[in-house]
C-alpha cells in the first residue's frame, strides 16, 4: 500500500511559530553589533543622495522612560525606510549633558561646589556622573534595535562641542542679538536660578485673590478729569492673585481708552466707600465687595488719568498711574497692580515711564533684610502677612481663595515667581530675529500641519530669550565686561574664539581657569569675567552648528527633527533661533511631532498611579519587535496609549504576520528561485492576481512611509496578511501546493508568487520589526546578501497586464461568492449538515454578466471556493432551497456530496479508484503520484 502522505509537498520551515522574541533578540542584536551592520548599511549607500534626520539629545539622567522609546523609535523606523529607499541615512545619537538635575545628583553625592569641594573637582564629577548616564541610556537603546553610531555620539559636554557652543554664541553676539538686562524672568527658588521658557509648565493652584484700594492722592485732578466735585477719599482698586509681589509696588495701569467711573456704594454696616473702577467691571466689583446703593459720581477714559498721584497701600510713597494697553475688562477691576521687577508686561509698561525695577526678593525667594515689613520672609508664606498688613491698613476690599492655572518649573513641580535679575538676552526685536523667524517659519515642512500655526504663536509672543544661568555645570558664556562702564570688550568675537580653542583642547574649566592677563594683557584689571552658564536649550540649540555643520557625513539645514510635541517650545525653538541668529537660515526642512504617552484609560503616567509601562520590561517579556510595532501601529500624532491589554493586541497584529511569513517559508522548502522560478507570464492567473495585489500595496505603502503615515502601513501589512493572502489567496492555493507534482508548472507558479510576494514582505516590514524581518530573511531561499538591512525595494512584482486572462472585478466577483459560500457552510456545519467544506457541492445561480465571467473558470472553480465540485447555472433556473446573496446576480445553493473522500487530497470526486493500482485516490491525485503533474489553466 502507498503512504500517499510521502507524495505531498507538506510545508517544512526552520523558522519557528514562535517567535519567543524576548530571548532570541538578544542574540539577534550581538550579532549585529559585532558584524558591524550599520557600518555596513552606510558602506552599501555610500555616494547615494543622503536623507539627514538629526537627532535631538535625549538629557544624560535616569533611565530611559516608555517616551524616549517612542521617540527613538519613530527615528530609527524612518532611517531604515530612507535606507530602503536607496538613500545614505546616517544616525548620529546624542545627548544633553549640562545642567541642573545633573548638579543636584551631583551635590547629594559630594556636596556643593565651592563649599565641600573645589568648583574645578565638582565639574569633573557631573562629567562622570552624566557619562554614566549615557552608558546606561545607550545600552537600553540598542535593546529597542535601534541602530546609529552608538560608539562615537554626540554629546553636549564634549570638548569640541562646548567649544562649538562658545563660537555660535559669539556669532550671535557679532550679529548683534545679544543684551543685557535686568528684568524679570521666571524663576526658580529651588534651583535658584533663572528658567527659560520651556522649562516652565501650568499647573493648578491655590493662590489669594485679593482687591486692594489706592488712595488719590490729588483728588482735585480727578474731580476735574469727571466732570463733578468730589467730597470723599477715592480709592483707586487693583485686583492680584499674588499679594507678595506688592512691596514692589512702583504703578497702577489704566487703559488709555477705556471708561472709569467713580462709583460711591455703602455696605450693609452703613459704611461707604468711594472707589474708581472700569465701567465694565464696577457691578461686578460692587458685589464682591458688599456694597449697594451705588452713585456713579462721574466718569472719565483712562487716558485722561495719566500720572495721577496715588498712596501706596502700605509704604510711605507715591505711586503714578500710568497707561498700558495690556490692561483688559476680562477680570478684576481693570485697574492693574504694577510691579516691574515681578511681571514681564509689568516690567514692559515701566519702561516708557522709566518706573524703578525694585526687586526686595532674594535668589532663594526671601525677602531682603532691606524690606519694610517683611524682611526674612519667604514670599508665598509672606501672602498672608501682606493681606494682615492690608486689612490693619482699610485697604482689603475683598479676600478669597482661587484656583487658576499658574507656572510651576517643570524639574521640582513647585510654584515660581517673575523677579528681575540682571541677565544675558537674545533680543528677538534688536535686530528682527523675531520677524525673520516668522519669514522662515512657512518655509519649512510642519508635520502635521498644526505645527507651524503652535510654533508661530509661541515666537510671536515669546519675551527675549533670557540664556544665563546662575549655575556650575554648564558652558560659560566666556564673556567680558568692564568693571565701570559694565560693556562687552570691543573685541568679544575675537576673543570668544579664542577662549572656544582653548576650551575645545580641555572643557569649559579652560575659561574658569584662564588668566585674563594672557587673553587681553594690560587691560586685564579693568575687565571682569561672566561666569553665569548658558541655558542648556542654548547648548542643545546649537547642535545644528556643532553637530551637522562639523561632522563630514551630514549636513545642515538636515532633512527633518523629530521629536515631542513640546518641543515646539523647547528643541525647535531653541535650534530655529540660534540657527537664524547665527547664520540666517532655519536649521531643518522639516519637523515631524510625536504625542506622549498614556495609560490605556488616557491618564498621564506615574509610579503613584502604577500605570508606568517601562520599555526594559516589554522587551524582556515580548520583544523589542512587539514594543516597535505597537509605536508604528498608534496615532503617535496625538496622544499615544499603552497598557498590557494594547501591547497584548499588538502581538496579537504581530503573529498573523509572522505567521503568514512562516507559511510562505514553509512552502518554499526545497524551492531554488535561479532554477525554480517561472516568468511572470507563464504563472497561472491567480499566481498573477495574487502578485498584483502585492505589486498595488507595495506602491500605497511605500507613499505611506514617505508621508511617515506609520500606522497606514501596519494596517494594510496586517489585512494584506490576514485578507489578501490568509483568507483568499494561501487557503485557495493550499491544495495546489501540497498535492500537484513538485516539478509541474501548478506548483512551481504558486511558489514563484510566495517568493515574490515573501520578498517583498520581508522589507515592508523591515523598518517595523528588524529583527523579524532578518530572521525571515536568513531562513530565505536563494542567494542573498548577508542581511536585509543593505536592501532595497523589491522590484520584481507586476501589475496584472490590461489583457490578462482574468481581469479584477471577476477575481473580486469570485471573493466575494467565496465569503457568501464559506457562511453558508459555516452555518450547516453548526446545524450537523457538513463535516467540512470539502464534503460541499456548490451550484451556483449567474445572471448572464457573471455567468460569462465565471464560465471560464468553472472547472477550477472547486478550488477557489475549497469545494469538491461547484457547477453553474442560470439565475432563471434557481429552485427553492438556494439562497439569495448580497450580489446583484448571484444564489447559491450548496449540497453534501455522495462520493467517497481521496486519501491523498480529502476532495470527494466520482473518479476515485480510476487507476486499479490506486483505488483509494482520485485521477488527479494519480496524476501527480505517477504522472507529469496536473495541469490548471486558473486557479
Amino acid at each position: 500500500m502507498t503512504n500517499y502522505k510521502e507524495t505531498l509537498n507538506l510545508p517544512k520551515t526552520n523558522f519557528a511559530m514562535k517567535a519567543n522574541l524576548a530571548n532570541r533578540e538578544p542574540a539577534m542584536l550581538k550579532n549585529w553589533l559585532d558584524g558591524d551592520y550599520y557600518q555596513k548599511v552606510r558602506e552599501a549607500r555610500a555616494g547615494r543622495d543622503t536623507f539627514i534626520l538629526h537627532d535631538g539629545p535625549p538629557y544624560a539622567n535616569g533611565s530611559i522612560h516608555i517616551g524616549h522609546a517612542v521617540n527613538k523609535i519613530l527615528k530609527d523606523i524612518i532611517i531604515r525606510h530612507k535606507t530602503l529607499d536607496g538613500y545614505d541615512a546616517p544616525y548620529l545619537p546624542g545627548w544633553d549633558c549640562h545642567g541642573l538635575p545633573i548638579e543636584l545628583n551631583v551635590e547629594k553625592k559630594v556636596g556643593k561646589a565651592g563649599v565641600k569641594v573645589p568648583v574645578a573637582e565638582f565639574r569633573k564629577k557631573c562629567r562622570e556622573y552624566a557619562e554614566k548616564q549615557i552608558d546606561g541610556q545607550r545600552e537600553d537603546f540598542k535593546r529597542l534595535g535601534i541602530m546609529g553610531e552608538w560608539d562615537t555620539p554626540y554629546k553636549t559636554m564634549n570638548f569640541g562641542y562646548e567649544a562649538e557652543i562658545i563660537r555660535t554664541l559669539a556669532r550671535i553676539v557679532h550679529n548683534g542679538h545679544l543684551h543685557k538686562g535686568f528684568k524679570p524672568v521666571h524663576w526658580c527658588t529651588d534651583c535658584g536660578s533663572a528658567l527659560a521658557e520651556a522649562e516652565v509648565e501650568y499647573q493648578d493652584k491655590t493662590s489669594p485673590a485679593i482687591d486692594v484700594g489706592f488712595k488719590v492722592m490729588d483728588v482735585e485732578r480727578l474731580s476735574k478729569a469727571i466732570g463733578s466735585d468730589i467730597q470723599d477719599d477715592v480709592l483707586v482698586v487693583i485686583w492680584t492673585t499674588t499679594p507678595w509681589t506688592l512691596p514692589a509696588n512702583e504703578a497702577v495701569s489704566l487703559h488709555p481708552d477705556l471708561e472709569y467711573v467713580v462709583v460711591k456704594g455703602t455696605n450693609e454696616e452703613g459704611k461707604s466707600n468711594t472707589l474708581l473702577l472700569v465701567r465694565d467691571l464696577m457691578e461686578s466689583c460692587l458685589e464682591r465687595y458688599g456694597l449697594s446703593d451705588e452713585t456713579v459720581i462721574g466718569s472719565c477714559t483712562g487716558g485722561e488719568l495719566d500720572k495721577l498721584p496715588l498712596q501706596h497701600p502700605f509704604y510711605d510713597k507715591q505711586v503714578p498711574v500710568i497707561l498700558g494697553d495690556h490692561v483688559t475688562t476680562e477680570s478684576g477691576t481693570g485697574c492693574v497692580h504694577t510691579a516691574p521687577a515681578h511681571g514681564q508686561e509689568d516690567y514692559e509698561v515701566g519702561k516708557g515711564y522709566d518706573l524703578p525695577v525694585n526687586n526686595p526678593v532674594g535668589s532663594n525667594g526671601v525677602f531682603l533684610d532691606s524690606t519694610e515689613l517683611f524682611a526674612g520672609m519667604f514670599v508665598f508664606k509672606a501672602n498672608e502677612e501682606v493681606v494682615n498688613t492690608l486689612s490693619e491698613k482699610n485697604v482689603l476690599l475683598a479676600h478669597e481663595a482661587i484656583d487658576h492655572s499658574y507656572p510651576h518649573c517643570w524639574r521640582h513641580k513647585k510654584p515660581i515667581i517673575f523677579r528681575a535679575t540682571p541677565q544675558w538676552f537674545i533680543s528677538m526685536t534688536k535686530k528682527g530675529l523675531r520677524d525673520l523667524a516668522m519669514e522662515k517659519i512657512p518655509e519649512v515642512q510642519w508635520i502635521p500641519d498644526w505645527g507651524q500655526a503652535r510654533i508661530e504663536s509661541m515666537i510671536s509672543g515669546r519675551p527675549d530669550w533670557c540664556i544665563s544661568r546662575q549655575r556650575t555645570w554648564g558652558v560659560p558664556l566666556s564673556l567680558l565686561v568692564h568693571k565701570e562702564t559694565n560693556e562687552l570688550h570691543p573685541n568679544t568675537y575675537e576673543l570668544m574664539l579664542k577662549v572656544a580653542d582653548k576650551v575645545a583642547e580641555s572643557g569649559i574649566q579652560a575659561w574658569f581657569d584662564l588668566s585674563l592677563e594672557d587673553l587681553i594683557g594690560a587691560e586685564a584689571d579693568d575687565y571682569e569675567k561672566v561666569t553665569d552658564t548658558l541655558d542648556v536649550w542654548f547648548d542643545s540649540g546649537v547642535s545644528h552648528a556643532a553637530v551637522c555643520d562639523q561632522v563630514e557625513h551630514l549636513h545642515s539645514p538636515a532633512d527633518l527633527y523629530l521629536e515631542g510635541s513640546d518641543q515646539h517650545r523647547g528643541w525647535f525653538q531653541s535650534s530655529l533661533l540660534t540657527s537664524l541668529a547665527a547664520k540666517g537660515e532655519a536649521p531643518y526642512k522639516a519637523c515631524l511631532t510625536h504625542g506622549f504617552t498614556v495609560d490605556g484609560n488616557g491618564e498621564k503616567m506615574s509610579k503613584s498611579r502604577g500605570n508606568v509601562v517601562a520599555p526594559q520590561q516589554v522587551t524582556s517579556s515580548l520583544g523589542a519587535d512587539i514594543l516597535r510595532l505597537w509605536v508604528a501601529g498608534t496615532d503617535y500624532q496625538g496622544e499615544i496609549a499603552v497598557s498590557d491589554e494594547i501591547l497584548k493586541r499588538t502581538a496579537d497584529i504581530y503573529r498573523r504576520i509572522r505567521n503568514t511569513a512562516r507559511f510562505l517559508l514553509s512552502n518554499l522548502n526545497g524551492f531554488d528561485p535561479s532554477v525554480d522560478q517561472l516568468p511572470f507570464d507563464e504563472l497561472l492567473p491567480l499566481d498573477q492576481y495574487a502578485i498584483d495585489r502585492a505589486y498595488q500595496l507595495q506602491r500605497e505603502i511605500q507613499e505611506d512611509y514617505n508621508q511617515y503615515q506609520l500606522l497606514q502601513v501596519v494596517q494594510k501589512v496586517h489585512n494584506f496578511c490576514a485578507g489578501d493572502m490568509g483568507s483568499f489567496y494561501l487557503d485557495v492555493i493550499k491544495d495546489r501546493q501540497y498535492t500537484a507534482k513538485a516539478s509541474c508548472v501548478a506548483h512551481r507558479s504558486c511558489q514563484t508568487a510566495m517568493f515574490h510576494i515573501l520578498e517583498a514582505l520581508v522589507r515592508w516590514i523591515s523598518p517595523i520589526v528588524p529583527f523579524t524581518a532578518d530572521e525571515i530573511w536568513q531562513s530565505m531561499p536563494g542567494e542573498r546578501a548577508p542581511m536585509i538591512f543593505t536592501e532595497e525595494w523589491y522590484e520584481h512584482l507586476q501589475p496584472l497586464p490590461e489583457d490578462a486572462k482574468v481581469d479584477y472585478e471577476t477575481w473580486s466577483l469570485l471573493e466575494r461568492i467565496r465569503l457568501s459560500v464559506n457562511k453558508i457552510i459555516e452555518t450547516k456545519r453548526g446545524e450537523g449538515e457538513l463535516g467540512g467544506s470539502l464534503e460541499a457541492e456548490v451550484e451556483l445561480y449567474l445572471d448572464q454578466e457573471n455567468s460569462a465571467k465565471l464560465g471560464p473558470m468553472m472547472n477550477e472553480l472547486r478550488f477557489a471556493l475549497i469545494t469538491s465540485k461547484v457547477s453553474i447555472k442560470a439565475i432563471e433556473q434557481v429552485p427553492e432551497g438556494a439562497l439569495e446573496t448580497d450580489i446583484d446576480g448571484v444564489s447559491i445553493g450548496i449540497n453534501k456530496s455522495e462520493h467517497e473522500k481521496c486519501e491523498r487530497c480529502w476532495h470527494r470526486v466520482a473518479d476515485i479508484g480510476v487507476d486499479p493500482e490506486h483505488p483509494t485516490i482520485c485521477g488527479r491525485c494519480v496524476t501527480n503520484v505517477t504522472g507529469e503533474g496536473e495541469v490548471r489553466e486558473f486557479v
